[in-house]
């Protein structure tokens, strides 16, 4: 399987793209992959380099909010983290809307279904615009997601998304019950979850992404 990644510049943020060979014949995925905290679209480049997807094309964003050094996340945690969050609804809609424009620009004969995906932070970030999103979503992943504080204005996204969960026991960072405690919010706002629990650490390893390698091509 051959990848052709090219940058680009959206809202002012590095875009990262990949593209696979694609088959108009068929609905292809339109997969948004979200870096962790203090990081950048290159570090969920390399795991997301290792997953073997077809008829897809890949977006790595860049976080908004600058956390030094050249590193970026998707919100500020801390006392305004809510009003934070509601930003990044916002820029993640504005995202996806841009997305939309370069395939239709692109492949216009293809059909694409937006999916969503990222690690630690990321992982959240993809959990958080299933619930408030403003776009209808077809799959999305979290490898050692969580869930922030959630602001109480925000719209409940209707439509029900077929979820992969994956978070370790072995997590010192996310501690698994705050991964499992996110993962069953989502099965109580109706969506479909497949949960796993594993003895991994905070990472992204090799059977992670076959898991959602296969979740996604499925």
């Amino acid at each position: 399987m051959s990848i052709k990644y090219t940058n680009a510049e959206w809202q002012g943020k590095k875009v990262i793209i990949g593209e696979t060979d694609l088959d108009p014949a068929r609905p292809a995925n339109l997969l948004l992959g979200f870096h962790g905290a203090e990081s950048t679209p290159e570090n969920i480049l390399v795991h997301g380099n290792r997953l073997r997807l077809k008829n897809a094309v890949m977006v790595y964003p860049e976080g908004p909010v600058d956390a030094g050094e050249g590193l970026w996340s998707w919100w500020e945690d801390g006392p305004r983290q809510k009003e934070a969050v509601i930003r990044f609804l916002q820029y993640t809609a504005q995202t996806i809307e841009q997305a939309h424009r370069h395939l239709a620009g692109n492949f216009p004969d293809a059909q694409f279904r937006t999916c969503l995906w990222g690690f630690s932070q990321g992982g959240a970030a993809s959990l958080v615009y299933t619930l408030f999103g403003s776009h209808p979503l077809h799959k999305v992943a979290s490898v050692c997601g969580f869930l922030p504080e959630i602001p109480e204005e925000a719209a409940q996204q209707p439509t029900a998304v077929d979820i992969l969960g994956i978070y370790g026991m072995n997590d010192d960072i996310v501690p698994s019950f705050l991964a499992d405690h996110a993962l069953d919010e989502m099965k109580a706002k109706g969506h479909k979850l497949t949960a796993r629990e594993t003895r991994q650490g905070h990472e992204v390893n090799q059977e992670n992404l076959k898991d959602i390698s296969d979740f996604f091509n499925s």
